[in-house]
């Protein structure tokens, strides 16, 4: 069965930092673009960070500059979130998702047009919850 699987969510303290990682399972995604995407409580699901590792073009969102970085090990076969200097406003579900077609900037799109775009696998949602 070719899926994503997620594992490094979890509880963390404000100024605290996670790993999440993404196993390709019955494919290789060195032929996709990566991405991560995340849906907190109320709002629509947004593009965090993105990168072809074809060519390591990468893209952030805003809010995550200089906090989070994407990687991949296409030896593993994996892709990673680090995550460092997180917040509460960081407390949501997150995805990840690769596509052949997209490129790292489809990130920043509409909650829609993420949809449409990133259609090729989806991880599972692992939980990222911030304690005060």
């Amino acid at each position: 069965e070719e899926k994503l699987v997620e594992s490094g969510g979890g509880l963390v303290q404000a100024g605290g930092s996670l790993r999440l990682s993404c196993a390709a399972s019955g494919f290789t995604f060195d032929d996709y673009t990566i991405g991560w995407f995340r849906q907190a409580p109320g709002k629509e699901r947004e593009g965090v960070a993105c990168m072809d590792p074809r060519d390591r073009s990468i893209y952030y969102k805003d809010s995550v500059k200089g906090r989070f970085t994407v990687s991949s090990d296409n030896n593993k076969n994996t892709m990673y979130l680090q995550m460092n200097g997180l917040t509460p406003e960081d407390t949501a579900e997150n995805y990840c998702a690769v596509d052949r077609t997209a490129l790292p900037e489809n990130c920043g799109d509409s909650f829609n047009d993420i949809l449409q775009i990133w259609n090729n696998y989806w991880g599972e949602r692992t939980q990222i919850t911030l304690s005060s």
